[in-house]
């Protein structure tokens, strides 16, 4: 399976972008979305380290609250 981590740019050198997400921060690759006008403080959907596609504010914190929640119930089953 694979998955998909929204982040929001901090800061943007060239094809590489500096994201936070809950206390974790990362560089990633802006390169898959070199047709896309992406600024800091968008939201990105990052895959191993890769952006491949901008989502709105509230898709990011939708998928941040699910996360949670499936996290949740596996400490709940351990």
């Amino acid at each position: 399976m694979c998955l998909a981590v929204p982040m929001q740019i901090t800061k943007i050198d060239g094809f590489n972008a500096h994201c936070a997400a809950k206390g974790v921060e990362r560089d990633v690759s802006l390169f898959l979305l070199q047709d896309e006008e992406v600024k800091a403080g968008d939201y990105l959907l990052i895959h191993v380290g890769y952006a491949i596609q901008k989502i709105s504010e509230a898709e990011a914190f939708s998928t941040w609250e699910l996360l949670d929640q499936m996290l949740a119930e596996d400490e709940l089953s351990a």
